[in-house]
């Protein structure tokens, strides 16, 4: 007879019994925890529920944007309290001077309040007229038309796009029929333009002949402008004279040279390839007016005759007292003939009356002439802007070829090229050598553009980092008290509620131990060192078998084949 006791398989469970059915459900061992770690855990539920409430509501949270900044006290309450009647949540920003509301309302709030005159800022126009007050003075009527005019003029100047603000001061001196000379109108203005912004000369021009226009009676010329630095925008041209060139010249200079550098581009760009070239034209323009006036006589002698303008001739005779001789009768009688003398000659002698040459007379004779005098008047104005020298610089890149063995090869080009080019660039200027001209054509490597520069500003001083440390901040810090919650709070009491694994009893009986199965071979025909399990009449030692089973099955199928082979010869 065996010394081993055979196992029956009807004390074996069934596979499917799991350790629920011999130790309490989860809810089971949850009421088994003591009172403070259930405490402890429904607590941790409740913080990680209201983390998660928490990073939906700041994830759905809408983006607010300023709806209208720089805002005085008056329209910033005004505005508040539309926003309110209107339900629309709304924040503060710089101090109160700006208002921000949602993003996606921005423009429909916007247009809201415009059709509610908000905001109405703090330059009134016309409207001062509107509630003019009974028994009003003449003065206090003229004071509130210029309030209002200048109101008006402040609104149209703000318009434009490079003004902030502006601020109109008119002096309009009272008109009076019985003054000779009335005193002109004048007007100063104060324009604050955007950061980077500048009025360029059309502009000003504007605004002048806006202002100008406006009032009656009022010259241009009588119009101010001045900017937020305290510079005078606008300037009297004959005040410049000998001050260096103004705003329009240096405008006229840079547009020459740009025309310059753009052909030099334009000719040389199709045959170095794009970006492969660099030029550079400097113009020295002479902006200096000269007028000069010159008279030339031409003179009288020479073959064209002379034009007489005037002449006078004085005749006189006198005899000398000696007693007339000859026959007396109607020859002797008759007047002297008229001078015949020519202009320019000698002067021919004076017949005697009755043609008696024995008579003695005296003779005074007095001639002027007058000619015209040639005369030419010329006079020459220099024109102003003449480009008096030309210089240009010229950089080609060097040349990039590819050799048969597939290494790229950088060369400069030849010194025949580079005058064949500077002979283009020449030709494209004008190139003149008798003012001065010069063009300058030089081969140099170009060097790509890198942004391995260090900023000056260390990490967490950047604007960028400053934002993205703002935006995830608060999801940080959300996610890290949820992990605290869960390993410090929710985990150790999950893991005190866990069933606890039983020790497996040690299996180190001796062999002629009844109750304790001998060694039994194996598969391979030997014997199984693992000791064979005793009758399991307890429920402790079913774990102990199941663990056999999965480390040893051999072993549990030979003994399952035992089993099978006792009960057939039975």
């Amino acid at each position: 007879m065996d010394n081993a006791v055979a196992l029956q398989p009807q004390h074996l469970p069934a596979a499917s019994d799991g350790p629920d059915a011999v130790q309490p459900g989860l809810l089971g061992r949850l009421n088994a925890l003591p009172a403070s770690r259930k405490l402890s855990l429904g607590a941790g539920l409740a913080a990680l529920l209201a983390i998660v409430v928490a990073m939906l509501l700041w994830s759905a949270r809408p983006e607010y944007k300023v709806l209208y900044a720089n805002l005085s006290d008056k329209d910033g309450g005004a505005i508040i309290a539309q926003l309110s009647q209107m339900n629309v949540p709304y924040r503060h920003a710089d101090g109160g001077s700006a208002i921000l509301v949602p993003a996606d309302k921005v423009h429909d709030v916007r247009l809201k309040l415009a059709s509610a005159g908000l905001p109405k800022g703090s330059t009134v126009g016309f409207e001062l007229m509107d509630n003019a007050r009974f028994g009003i003075t003449q003065f206090q009527e003229r004071l509130t038309f210029q309030r209002g005019l200048e109101g008006e003029l402040t609104r149209s100047i703000s318009a434009l796009s490079a003004v902030q603000s502006a601020r109109v001061h008119l002096a309009l001196p009272n008109q009076n029929g019985f003054f000779r000379e009335q005193q002109k109108p004048s007007a100063s203005v104060l324009v604050t333009l955007y950061p980077g912004r500048t009025l360029d000369r059309a502009q000003i021009a504007g605004i002048v002949h806006l202002v100008s226009s406006s009032v009656p009676d009022l010259s241009p010329k009588a119009v101010s402008i001045v900017d937020q630095t305290g510079a005078l925008l606008t300037e009297n041209p004959e005040a410049r004279h000998g001050l260096g060139l103004d705003a329009q010249q240096l405008q006229y200079v840079a547009q020459i040279e740009a025309s310059y550098t753009r052909r030099i581009i334009d000719l040389l760009e199709p045959v170095l390839g794009r970006d492969n070239l660099r030029a550079q034209v400097t113009a020295e323009v002479d902006f200096s007016q000269s007028e000069s006036t010159s008279e030339q006589f031409r003179p009288n002698q020479g073959g064209e005759p002379a034009a007489v303008r005037s002449q006078q001739t004085l005749e006189s005779t006198q005899p000398n007292g000696t007693t007339a001789t000859g026959i007396p009768g109607a020859v002797s009688n008759q007047p002297p003939v008229p001078a015949s003398a020519p202009i320019n000659g000698p002067a021919q002698a004076l017949q005697p009356a009755g043609g008696s040459a024995a008579a003695t007379v005296n003779v005074r004779r007095e001639a002027v002439t007058n000619y015209e005098v040639d005369k030419t008047v010329r006079v020459t104005r220099n024109a102003s802007g003449t480009i008096k020298r030309v210089n240009a610089a010229v950089v080609v890149n060097h040349r990039t070829t590819t050799g048969p063995n597939g290494k790229t090869v950088t060369a400069p080009p030849s010194q025949e090229e580079l005058d064949k080019l500077t002979a283009l660039v020449q030709e494209t200027i004008g190139y003149n050598p008798e003012r001065g001209d010069s063009v300058k054509v030089i081969a140099a490597p170009f060097h790509p553009e890198r942004n391995d520069e260090p900023s000056d500003l260390p990490l967490w001083q950047q604007p960028q980092a400053l934002d993205l440390l703002r935006v995830a901040a608060m999801p940080a810090a959300l996610a890290l008290l949820a992990l605290l919650i869960i390993f410090g709070v929710v985990r150790p009491a999950l893991k005190a509620a866990a069933p606890q694994p039983e020790p497996v009893p040690a299996l180190d009986a001796k062999v002629d131990d009844p109750e304790v199965l001998p060694p039994l071979p194996d598969q391979a025909g030997g014997t199984s060192s693992v000791p064979m399990l005793a009758a399991p009449v307890a429920s402790d030692k079913l774990e102990a078998a199941r663990m056999l089973a999965r480390e040893n099955p051999g072993a549990v199928a030979n003994i399952v084949r035992t089993w099978v082979n006792k009960d057939a010869a039975a």
